[in-house]
């Protein structure tokens, strides 16, 4: 499988290489696994402006779990927690907190892409299983990946309901204006000392990805802390999954940090789209939500160099950028503005980034240090650098 180390080609390049026995048409959604999801749907939609999309629980006839579907633009959240003691997502729950369990990716052919991913040597975590209802029905399969997450399988063309069989819409007369969220640019895992190049390895021979990015201890380095990190895509490059796995360093890193307290690798953080990083972020602000302390100054004075020829073309206003402590960084295909919020929980875990991108694109490797530096200072707050 072709590798191509720090350097961002066109889409062309990046993905020589990629196999397509796995076609993949997008992420169909994105499921956490939450202590109280009626509280935790009202965060994200106070906060983050998803709006009220689809319901199951009690009162739909399902006595293990209720689930809430949130939705912006074409980004759809599921927030599921049990209902009794003796549910496996307790299990989950106590070990991990609240955090992803399921990545949802959207496929034409769900069993096909079960027995051509098991057969290479996935683990089985849900046979091809079809759910019906008025509307049609859905297959769905699914496989672990690294720690306890688990990639689903949907094929929905022969549906026509709102989400999924089993659930009905949820009407809320509470219901906050949208932040600009567009869709997720891309997902986050962390793994332990050693394994990254396992998971490389993995979603190359069972999902077909190509390994298109990859960053070493030296490149992502900070005076007390490394990690290392190599970017995965499927063919189309709709799918992105960048994974992290800690390096030495005089001090503990921040995925060290993620390991220690979710208990295992998982995803670390979800990037998510806007055409408006900076309306979005001074929405999300207004509406309480933390973000990772500015960079220094001299930070801000050195964007015309990142950006280079990039800088013309450039219209957002520096000075408030600066303000938001909002990130800039360069390829040679563009420029893209990145932001990322504390961790969601009080275990320092899952966290979300906020990206624009003007063309570029690559994750920001100009914005690493400073990015690493603000989470080692909130590291030290806690006691866990």
């Amino acid at each position: 499988m072709k590798e191509v180390k720090n350097v961002e080609y066109g889409l062309e390049k990046i993905f020589e290489g990629a196999q397509d026995f796995l076609p993949l048409l997008g992420t169909d959604y994105v499921e956490f696994y939450v202590g109280n999801a009626k509280q935790a749907a009202h965060f994200y939609k106070t906060a983050f402006g998803f709006q009220s999309f689809a319901y199951k629980g009690l009162e739909t006839g399902c006595r293990d779990y209720a689930s809430y579907v949130l939705a912006q633009d074409k980004i759809r959240i599921v927030l599921t927690t049990p209902l009794n003691s003796k549910s496996p997502i307790n299990e989950h729950l106590r070990k991990h907190g609240d955090g992803v369990k399921i990545i949802a990716l959207w496929v034409e052919d769900a069993t096909k892409s079960f027995e051509e991913t098991v057969k290479r040597g996935a683990k089985p975590f849900m046979e091809p299983t079809t759910e019906k209802d008025e509307h049609g029905e859905v297959v769905r399969s699914g496989i672990y990946t690294y720690g306890e997450t688990v990639h689903i399988f949907v094929e929905r063309k022969n549906y026509k309901g709102l989400f999924l069989p089993g659930f009905r819409e949820w009407k809320s007369d509470y219901n906050p204006a949208s932040t600009g969220l567009k869709f997720i640019d891309h997902m986050v895992g962390n793994v332990g000392w050693g394994e990254m190049n396992q998971w490389v390895n993995w979603y190359e021979e069972v999902m077909g990805f190509v390994n298109f990015l990859s960053f070493d201890d030296k490149q992502i380095t900070t005076e007390y802390s490394a990690l290392m990190s190599k970017v995965m895509s499927n063919g189309n490059g709709r799918i992105k999954f960048p994974i992290n796995e800690p390096a030495k360093g005089k001090k503990k890193s921040q995925i060290e940090e993620y390991i220690d307290f979710y208990e295992g690798p998982g995803v670390q953080h979800m990037a998510i789209a806007t055409d408006d990083i900076i309306k979005t972020v001074m929405e999300l602000k207004v509406r309480g939500v933390e973000f990772l302390s500015a960079p220094p100054p001299a930070y801000y004075e050195e964007i015309p160099k990142r950006l280079g020829k990039h800088m013309d073309m450039m219209h957002e206003d520096l000075k408030v950028i600066e303000k938001l402590a909002i990130l800039v960084d360069a390829d040679e295909d563009g420029y893209l503005l990145q932001i990322f919020t504390k961790p969601l929980e009080d275990r320092p875990t899952v966290f979300f980034e906020i990206i624009q991108r003007m063309g570029a694109k690559g994750f920001g490797a100009g914005n690493f240090k400073a990015l690493f530096e603000s989470i080692e200072r909130e590291q030290e707050k806690r006691g866990t650098l």
